[in-house]
């Protein structure tokens, strides 16, 4: 199971790369191999301005539906488009081109709460 050092990581498998005041959001390895095989990602959230565990869209695999929880308080400023044709990009590389959004950071003070890798990986028994 590949969990990144230099991510942050929360309690509902979403981890996230910060860069600024931006954040990169995704959901992990670990969620991904428990949904399977991944069918469609929606977001309809796209320039919203959301509270930290707020629900940002849905990741629709073969057998269920999850929500897709905000890590971070702040506003949706980009969806990964090619993920609407490629929507396995979150299965084959969900630390890279398997990004879902990226989020202007309105409380950076909330990045103290999110898992380092090593809690994470406590976490899920890795």
């Amino acid at each position: 199971m590949n969990i990144p050092s230099d991510l942050k990581y929360t309690k509902d498998h979403e981890w996230v790369r910060i860069e600024g005041d931006t954040a990169i959001i995704g959901i992990t390895d670990f969620a991904q191999g428990e949904l399977g095989d991944i069918v469609y990602v929606e977001v309809e959230t796209l320039d919203e301005t959301l509270g930290k565990d707020e629900v940002f869209g849905t990741v629709e695999a073969v057998k269920t539906v999850s929500d897709l929880f905000l890590p971070l308080s702040g506003e949706i400023i980009a969806f990964n488009e090619s993920l609407e044709d490629e929507p396995e990009k979150v299965n084959t590389d969900p630390y890279g081109e398997g990004w879902i959004i990226k989020v202007k950071i309105s409380d950076s003070s909330e990045v103290e709460g999110l898992l380092a890798d090593t809690e994470y990986k406590e976490l899920v028994g890795a």
